[in-house]
């Protein structure tokens, strides 16, 4: 890890989900489903820092006490605008490119974000992400400081205070923006592998079941073969 510019992987996380609140420390297999997703981030080898995103609200003082347990910098901003608490973040931590990762996404793929890092650097980008084609929680996407602090500036609207991406993605000819071939193996987009309701996690409970409580790393083609039965 290390180099120029500083790279930093940005886990927005709270407890307060209104389809299934505190799912983020949900256990799979023991362990919280937000420890899963942290597990799986480290092993991103060409990122400089990780860092979880929380809230300033007192039920999300769980998340910040469970990042410093795994070591993990933690950044505490506005709830409900989420491209402030990614900027404010950015800033504190001196990121010059940031990848923006989810806590419901259990089987994030670090393969993928290494390459999405390798893309956005390879091309000078401000925006890449690698969302279509892989499963729905296995994308992700990586935004140059500049443009994510342009998008805070001007971006004002309700929807672009809370999704990020949406002020760049509305606005294309405004910038550089790349998309990550992804591997045939990997391109299952109907597949569904976040966690948003009890029938997603009642799902993820038994890939884990399968194979991680069985002492085996979850691949996406893992995930994929087993959706066909679950």
């Amino acid at each position: 890890m290390g180099g120029s510019p500083l790279t930093g992987i940005v886990l927005q996380a709270r407890m307060g989900s209104s389809r299934l609140p505190g799912k983020v420390m949900h256990q799979l297999c023991g362990r919280p489903m937000l420890g899963h997703i942290l597990d799986r981030l480290k092993r991103v080898r060409n990122s400089d820092a990780l860092i979880v995103a929380t809230t300033r609200k007192s039920r999300d003082d769980i998340i910040e006490s469970f990042a410093v347990q795994e070591n993990v910098a933690c950044f505490r901003g506005d709830e409900g605008d989420v491209l402030d608490r990614y900027y404010r973040a950015a800033l504190q931590f001196k990121l010059a490119i940031i990848v923006r990762a989810t806590a419901d996404n259990p089987l994030v793929d670090p393969d993928e974000i290494e390459r999405l890092i390798e893309l956005h650097l390879r091309s000078n980008a401000d925006y890449t992400h690698s969302f279509g084609k892989l499963p729905v929680g296995i994308g992700a996407e990586c935004f140059a400081l500049a443009a994510l602090e342009r998008s805070w500036r001007e971006g004002h609207e309700p929807n672009i205070r809370e999704h990020v991406n949406e002020f760049i993605q509305e606005r294309p000819l405004l910038f550089h923006i790349e998309e990550l071939e992804i591997p045939s193996a990997k391109i299952a987009p109907r597949v569904r592998l976040t966690v948003d309701t009890q029938d997603d996690f009642d799902r993820m409970t038994r890939i884990y079941e399968k194979l991680y409580c069985a002492g085996a790393y979850i691949t996406t083609e893992d995930a994929i073969g087993l959706c066909g039965t679950y």
